[in-house]
């Protein structure tokens, strides 16, 4: 069985006896859409690096995720600029080693301006930190938790590729020539927590269960989801920075161990037309230096302006109506490609208006308190987001909304969700929530959007700008469901 990997704390000085025995490195930084960038480098290289950073190209945050550079340049890399190297450096607090890379040793990079050594406001990473340090200013600490389901499809044979590479890149090769519904999912049917279904790849499910623990990035509860071949992890909870980057590297350990047993993992929000999405929701709370957890009230109120309420206290108030409030302005940061929005659609489990309520699972944001839970355990759940999300973008805009909410002392406006039926619109007469990628998008640049409250012009245009990108890229692109519904009858 594996271990944890011991987290000694890392220092410049305690470097070289750490990869004593190491004579390379693996690093990587997250670009935009929450993708892994990264290289590995010869031990001496990285030590020669790891007090005042690398050059590292921009151009990660000047292409999209099949490296075609945006349609229109932004600010961060261009073609006017070079696609000029930008600052990284290692976070050594990061260090991991990568169980199925033979242990080699792993760091995560932060990016920053060359000149001012102020983070990239593309880098999601650095974005979250930023809005994190504001709460520590004040004493405070946010915690959080992750949860994601996923697809899972079994890799198909092409003949033009080796069987040594039978893995995520045969499934592209496969898609170019075949349609979506070819691929087979590693089970079929509709089985959520199924005790026997995972034992069809029980290699691959245990695997990624003890590779994760031992990658620092543990689960806290794993199992089968309601769908063909889904599966739902929830991630140990923790303080907030951290569990974006456990977040991110669960994705790439799922992913990696795929490719070792010809499975590939799909993160994308609605693989399937008719069946759910995968969701990617994520619980939040604020504690002080004791721990103690500020959202709880420590008594019930005897007279909540919501019953809902009764347990949740002023501040966990406040933060909740930030949500509620900025949420609108946002949506491309919880739901950030076209596909994400196929989710977001009525009668199959996802919220479809800005709403929120006490254990409501229709609900955009489900409050969760006593008497339904433990005191230490009042939390918010935000369950917009889709797995697809870059967990550091859903992270940062939850607790900045927050944030805003607590400052300014807002007041929740909206009656928590009514109950019954899965099509929460018909029940709440709220904000709808966007319907399309580009709907959401200019609401996000819009000129007194929250976005630029909160987060600043820079990081909304390149961000609305990289949306535009992927907007353009769908207007333009010609579907399968068109050809086959209007290439005889039209």
């Amino acid at each position: 069985m594996s271990k944890p990997q011991s987290s000694p704390k890392v220092t410049l000085e305690s470097l070289p006896d750490l990869l004593n025995n190491d004579n390379k490195v693996k690093v990587a930084g997250v670009d935009i859409d929450g993708i892994l960038r990264g290289k590995l480098m010869s031990k001496d290289k990285f030590l020669s690096i790891a007090r005042d950073g690398l050059g590292f190209c921009s151009v990660i945050f000047g292409w999209d995720m099949h490296d075609q550079t945006y349609f229109r340049e932004l600010k961060i890399s261009n073609e006017g600029n070079g696609y000029r190297d930008i600052l990284a450096i290692p976070d050594l607090s990061s260090f991991r080693r990568i169980p199925w890379e033979g242990h080699v040793p792993f760091f995560l990079l932060s990016f920053f301006e060359p000149d001012t050594r102020k983070p990239v406001s593309a880098c999601s990473r650095g974005l979250l930190k930023t809005v994190v340090d504001k709460w520590e200013k004040n004493g405070l600490k946010a915690m959080a938790g992750a949860e994601y389901e996923f697809h899972q499809y079994k890799v198909p044979v092409v003949p033009s590729v080796p069987t040594t590479e039978a893995n995520s890149s045969s499934t592209a090769k496969f898609l170019v020539e075949n349609p979506v519904d070819s691929l087979t999912p590693i089970t079929e049917g509709m089985f959520g927590y199924s005790l026997t279904r995972p034992l069809h790849n029980q290699d691959y499910y245990y695997g990624i269960f003890e590779t994760c623990k031992t990658f620092n990035c543990g689960i806290e509860s794993w199992h089968t989801e309601s769908g063909p071949g889904v599966f739902e992890a929830a991630l140990e909870y923790g303080e907030i920075k951290q569990m974006g980057d456990k977040a991110a590297l669960f994705k790439y350990v799922a992913k990696s161990l795929g490719i070792k047993f010809g499975i590939t993992p799909c993160f994308m929000a609605k693989p399937r037309q008719g069946l759910p999405g995968n969701s990617g929701h994520m619980h939040v709370s604020i504690v002080d230096n004791s721990g103690k957890n500020l959202f709880y009230r420590g008594s019930k109120d005897p007279n909540p302006k919501f019953p809902d309420l009764a347990y949740l206290s002023d501040m966990g108030r406040h933060f909740l109506a930030g949500l509620l409030d900025g949420l609108p302005d946002v949506m491309p940061m919880f739901a950030p490609t076209v596909n994400s929005y196929k989710r977001l659609v009525e009668n199959l489990w996802a919220p479809v208006t800005i709403s929120w309520g006490l254990e409501h699972r229709e609900a955009a944001i489900r409050l969760i308190s006593p008497p339904n839970a433990s005191a230490k355990a009042t939390r918010l759940e935000v369950r917009v987001g889709g797995a697809d999300a870059n967990p550091f973008l859903v992270l940062a805009a939850i607790l900045a909304l927050g944030r805003r909410g607590v400052e300014k002392k807002m007041e929740i406006k909206v009656p928590p969700l009514g109950k019954g039926g899965l099509d929460g619109s018909k029940y709440h007469q709220d904000v709808r929530s966007a319907k399309s990628l580009k709907e959401a998008n200019n609401q996000f640049i819009r000129k007194d959007s929250v976005a630029r409250e909160v987060f600043g012009d820079e990081f909304v245009e390149h961000f609305g700008g990289t949306r535009e990108h992927e907007i353009k890229l769908w207007d333009e692109a010609v579907t399968d469901w068109e050809v086959r519904r209007y290439i005889e009858t039209v």
